[in-house]
């Protein structure tokens, strides 16, 4: 990963870590609540893994990794694969990442109410948008490998 998130958005995302490894799962469940509005996202998506409580415990462990590695991005390699390589499988394209981010972003708020202010808010949406277009980049890669 060549670009970085800004020191600022770094600090931020790394103080969230407890309240994640607290919370995380909850976040998530809020996030596909919110998502799985639309029916036609909710159709890209594993419901089996969705109902065990598998699918947000995942996405709960991958965003805590992420804000306990803010600062060392690359050791998120691994991970970074295994999800484009999933998305690639579900195809999941560009333009579902914006619902995401309206999903998540308030999903965070929501649980963790007064403990999120527009500071955390605005690093988390910075990061989930740095985070997209790696992952973004990646897929585009692997879609046109696979054509």
């Amino acid at each position: 990963m060549t670009k970085s998130l800004s020191r600022e958005t770094i600090i931020v995302i790394k103080s969230t870590a407890p309240a994640l490894q607290q919370h995380g799962v909850e976040i998530t469940t809020r996030m596909y609540e919110r998502l799985f509005v639309d029916p036609e996202i909710k159709a890209l998506f594993d419901l089996a893994a969705q109902k065990s409580g598998e699918q947000p415990k995942r996405l709960a462990a991958t965003i805590l990794a992420f804000a306990q590695n803010a600062d060392k991005l690359d050791a998120l390699k691994p991970a970074i694969e295994r999800i484009a390589a999933r998305h690639i499988a579900t195809h999941i394209r560009p333009e579902h990442y914006p619902a995401v981010a309206n999903a998540l972003l308030p999903a965070i708020e929501d649980v963790l109410g007064d403990a999120v202010d527009e500071r955390v808010l605005a690093a988390w949406g910075e990061a989930y948008w740095f985070l997209a277009e790696v992952l973004i980049s990646r897929e585009k890669t692997l879609y046109a490998e696979a054509a």
